[in-house]
């Protein structure tokens, strides 16, 4: 491993080895959360306000029951990992009493190390932040998967 302060607003750089000698970057939280509020407040404003009861978050790793969503249509995957999830109801299922019983916001969480292990420099990261940062809005407007990929994301 090998850590070194950088100049031009990055706190740290750390290189890790991963099994297959590739070098992986890794982002401090601070720079992995920056990316995923850039991601967001690049989606146009029609989109931005259409969202209701939705809660964004970033975690470092997916827990043991969002992974068993890596299979579904509602999970944003690179190769074995799982990169995003949206655990909700799509605004094209929801019927008219949706809400009105006052229930949890629906989840859009962005995972940390799965997008440090399957992308190797900042950019790379970033890019893909932006991407499953679409991918998972596109679940909460109730896009399926094939659409999402069709449309590049």
């Amino acid at each position: 491993m090998l850590g070194m302060a950088l100049a031009g607003g990055y706190n740290t750089l750390t290189v890790t080895r991963g099994t297959n000698g590739v070098a992986m970057y890794h982002m401090t939280e601070e720079e992995f959360e920056a990316a995923v509020e850039a991601a967001l407040e690049a989606i146009p404003d029609q989109f931005l306000d259409a969202l209701e009861n939705v809660v964004f978050t970033v975690a470092d790793e997916p827990e043991a029951e969002q992974l068993e969503a890596i299979d579904t249509e509602w999970a944003e995957v690179c190769d074995d990992e799982l990169l995003g999830l949206y655990e909700g109801t799509p605004l094209t299922d929801r019927g008219i009493y949706y809400g009105e019983s006052g229930g949890f916001p629906d989840v859009i969480t962005i995972f940390k190390g799965p997008h440090e292990r399957c992308f190797q420099t900042r950019e790379a990261i970033v890019e893909e932040i932006r991407k499953t940062v679409i991918h998972e809005v596109g679940h909460y407007f109730g896009n399926d998967e094939a659409m999402l990929v069709a449309m590049g994301y």
